[in-house]
């Protein structure tokens, strides 16, 4: 999978780059076929400490996933969208397998 990775509104640091790449990675082993990732990192301008923000969408074979979450750090934030993407897709991998259509606003 090639993984993209930007950084809005600030000069993101070596560490945190790559440790974005290592949790890319890892969704390898919950998902095949995935095709493509990006990670979209910005500082929102709210008065709010958590103004972190991760945004993380993955191309998969058949299927587009996207997940956002802010927090005070960039790190913890880029893990609970990850988070997020795989439970999803656990819940509609099960729900595929149990023959039941997946309502998106069940997710």
């Amino acid at each position: 999978m090639t993984t993209n990775i930007q950084s809005v509104h600030f000069d993101a640091d070596k560490k945190l780059i790559e440790f974005a790449h290592e949790k890319m990675n890892k969704l390898k082993t919950f998902h095949d076929g995935l095709i493509n990732g990006e990670v979209i990192m910005r500082l929102d301008k709210s008065s709010n400490s958590e103004n972190k923000v991760a945004e993380i969408k993955i191309l998969a074979k058949g299927q587009e996933l996207f997940s956002k979450n802010n927090r005070l750090l960039s790190e913890e934030s880029i893990d609970l969208a990850l988070r997020s993407l795989k439970i999803t897709n656990q819940k509609k991998h099960k729900d595929k397998q149990a023959g039941a259509k997946v309502n998106i606003d069940d997710l």
